[in-house]
């Protein structure tokens, strides 16, 4: 490998948090890693989208409860505009309808505030390779917990999303919508994982879905999930 391997390149971070001593935490804490680079940091969504155009970024950790713009319509607008950046919620409370509603808008992960610095560190990274970090038990519990804002489902007018999707790929997305691994739904399926892998990545493609998380909302909007 050389030096402009990209694999050698750190992972480009952004910050956004309205209180600068959350912001300087969180840069002391990524910018002592070898991997990772702090690229920029905003006071409020806002501030954000208007840098993020400008900078690029691989990552953002993004705060949700913020003024002028919160972090909800931020991640929305980043996933509108199609760009690179990964967003990681970051919320003070556990099961933060604005976390919840940040999670349909795109955001890949969903962690507290006063999660290890070896989680976030993790998050971060996880993040960047394309996969989501959130435990699907942990989006299942937000759904589960804001369920009445979700839409109910109409039988005769079946989601378009789910149209081409195999008998079996139907089932992956349920086991996968209540919150079990591969390696669960391998078990229950009585398959190898490497075939639910497989499984779940044609269930990214058909539906548009950005990641295993976006699964989650799905099988609760189109209602192949309940809450109990």
């Amino acid at each position: 490998m050389t030096a402009s391997d990209p694999s050698l390149e750190p992972i480009r971070v952004f910050l956004v948090d309205d209180q600068q001593m959350v912001r300087g935490g969180f840069r002391m804490l990524v910018e002592s890693q070898p991997d990772l680079t702090v690229v920029g940091e905003a006071g409020d969504g806002a501030e954000a989208l208007d840098r993020l155009a400008v900078t690029r970024a691989d990552v953002v950790l993004m705060d949700v409860r913020m003024p002028r713009v919160d972090g909800v319509e931020a991640t929305r607008t980043l996933t509108e505009r199609g760009e690179l950046p990964r967003v990681i919620v970051l919320t003070t409370f556990d099961l933060d309808e604005y976390a919840f509603a940040a999670i349909r808008a795109g955001a890949a992960a969903f962690l507290l505030k006063d999660a290890a610095p070896e989680d976030l560190l993790a998050a971060i990274r996880t993040v960047h390779a394309g996969d989501s970090v959130v435990a699907p038990s942990t989006t299942r519990r937000l759904l589960d917990h804001f369920a009445a804002t979700l839409p109910d489902p109409r039988p005769e007018s079946p989601d378009q999303r789910l149209v081409g999707l195999t008998d079996r790929e139907r089932e992956v997305l349920v086991h996968v919508g209540r919150g079990r691994s591969n390696a669960e739904i391998a078990a229950d399926l009585v398959v190898a994982e490497a075939t639910v892998k497989t499984h779940v990545s044609r269930l990214l493609a058909k539906t548009g879905a950005r990641d295993r998380v976006q699964l989650v909302v799905l099988a609760y909007e189109t209602g192949l999930v309940r809450s109990p």
